[in-house]
């Protein structure tokens, strides 16, 4: 059975137990035994288990960014349904406010008692449930503006990730240049050593992405 490997951040591998060749479409079973169709890129190694492991796209194009709209427009609806539940638990917790508006007291003892303490108890707990569907509905937009920011995002597990670090490769140099040059003033102490890192890490995602995609 062919299955999914963790590679690096981002980065799935299909792990197989018999030798394919690029382009070939093969199916993957996920840990929760859906099927996925894929197609096989680039072998990568075959590693001591015995397994031969491959870089890959989805047949159906489905990736990472797809995977961001899914989930933004899924946590959208829930944004929905929670603040429509807000609105009519409020809607319900106004219901008597004309009544309480006058400030009656309870009349301990009077058969309006049991009503009268009725009303303010559905009106207490119906604004707090309003309150909790509205905090309900704050967290998952906040949640929903991350996956929205990822739809268009570009990372290791896309072929397209060749030609951005490329070019994000060569800003890096361009920049650690002409910061050691003096042509860019160091704003501090370690001006030159982050760019050097920033410069060492587009290099190594190049790497990585040439040896997935090239």
């Amino acid at each position: 059975m062919n299955t999914y490997a963790k590679y690096c951040p981002n980065v799935f591998l299909a792990k197989c137990p018999d030798l394919h060749e690029k382009g070939e479409k093969i199916f993957l079973t996920t840990k929760y035994g859906k099927e996925n169709e894929v197609i096989i890129f680039n072998h990568i190694l075959t590693g001591k288990d015995g397994f031969h492991y491959y870089s890959f796209v989805r047949s159906d194009g489905f990736d990472s960014r797809a995977w961001a709209e899914k989930k933004a427009e899924k946590l959208q609806s829930q944004v929905f349904n929670a603040t429509k539940k807000s609105n009519e638990y409020y809607k319900k917790s106004n219901k008597d406010s004309a009544f309480l508006s006058l400030g009656e007291p309870i009349k301990v003892g009077h058969h309006s008692e049991k009503r009268h303490r009725k009303v303010i108890e559905q009106a207490y707990n119906n604004m707090g449930k309003s309150v909790e569907f509205s905090d309900k509905a704050e967290k998952l937009a906040s949640r929903s503006e991350y996956w929205e920011s990822r739809k268009n995002l570009v990372n290791l597990s896309m072929p397209e990730s060749m030609e951005m670090y490329e070019h994000e490769l060569e800003l890096a140099e361009i920049e650690h240049s002409k910061i050691k040059s003096g042509e860019i003033p160091k704003l501090h102490s370690y001006s030159l050593t982050y760019a050097k890192k920033r410069m060492n890490e587009a290099q190594k995602n190049l790497e990585t992405a040439i040896k997935l995609w090239g």
